[in-house]
């Protein structure tokens, strides 16, 4: 009698253990495919409107009017400069770099701050066109850079210059900028 007690109460807790094994491994298979779903599937975030145009941002890649929109604000942002707000303008375009290349344009913008720090030289460039290519992740910028010593006007000269992004995430950082010499260049 003890033995049949024995035998039925071991063969109920191998059926509990079964029933949890199967509910463990339908947990498991579910968490799985969630898990994959989740991962698979394009983010997007919708941007609120700055400008006329309705912009979104997605994992699958970026658009070219958010990408000619953060060009010009970096642009802006890296030729526009002034003796007076230099830590500020190098700590701004750090925060947009890309961090494999952070280390090398700290390096270049140290470089031009020391140079222009305690001077009278500002600078301001004036964009006339501007052509994004969001499949390659660049975009170049043209227009007039005008040096100033003090409020006087001491070159304007036409320039064009080349950007280069990377986006990872839903994140797009600058990887590159370079001032772009002839017209072959630029096609690059």
């Amino acid at each position: 009698m003890l033995s049949d007690i024995a035998h039925q109460r071991s063969q109920s807790l191998l059926r509990q253990r079964k029933v949890l094994v199967v509910a463990a491994a339908a947990s498991f298979l579910a968490n799985f495919a969630l898990l994959t779903a989740l991962s698979s599937r394009d983010r997007e975030v919708i941007l609120q409107p700055v400008t006329t145009r309705q912009l979104a941002i997605s994992s699958s890649g970026v658009s070219a009017d958010y990408l000619e929109l953060v060009t010009r604000d970096v642009a802006l942002m890296l030729l526009n400069r002034s003796p007076t707000g230099l830590d500020y303008w190098m700590e701004q375009i750090l925060k947009v770099a890309d961090p494999s290349a952070y280390g090398a344009l700290k390096a270049e913008l140290v470089k031009i701050v020391t140079e222009q720090r305690g001077s009278d030289l500002a600078q301001a460039f004036v964009i006339t066109g501007m052509t994004v290519d969001p499949k390659g992740l660049s975009s170049t910028v043209e227009g007039d850079l005008k040096t100033f010593v003090g409020g006087q006007v001491i070159a304007s000269e036409k320039k064009r210059f080349r950007f280069g992004w990377t986006y990872v995430g839903l994140r797009l950082s600058l990887s590159s900028f370079a001032l772009i010499q002839d017209h072959k260049e630029a096609l690059q």
